[in-house]
């Protein structure tokens, strides 16, 4: 049973952070890249952030550089992103992503999704 499991999403004010988890179960996890994706309702779905599998490169969308951070724990089998200074528009659905590379999109796994709003 592969499970990809989202936690600390919420609502938070605008300037607030907050920091999300993903807790991997029923593959390798260390051997595949993880990534966040988020979507708004109405907007196309957007690559936030993505890390290597030993977590020795990292790579942002240009809208949260500076921002975001994410980071996995091998050990653990969790990968996060902190998420600092928070703004109305990063707003979405956040969804951790696995694979492998060279990238299959059929051989993906996806979380649940957990909701982050912005608001004051």
């Amino acid at each position: 049973q592969v499970q990809l499991v989202e936690s600390g999403g919420g609502l938070v004010q605008p300037g607030g952070s907050l920091r999300l988890s993903c807790a991997a179960s029923g593959f390798t996890f260390s051997m595949y890249y993880m990534r966040w994706y988020r979507q708004a309702p109405g907007k196309e779905r957007e690559s936030v952030a993505t890390i290597t599998s030993t977590g020795g490169i990292t790579a942002y969308a240009d809208s949260v550089k500076g921002r975001f951070t994410i980071s996995r724990d091998n050990a653990k089998n969790t990968v996060y992103l902190q998420m600092n200074s928070l703004r109305p528009d990063d707003t979405a659905i956040y969804y951790c992503n696995a694979f492998k590379y060279p990238r299959k999109y059929e051989n993906d796994y996806w979380g649940q999704g957990t909701q982050v709003t912005v608001s004051s």
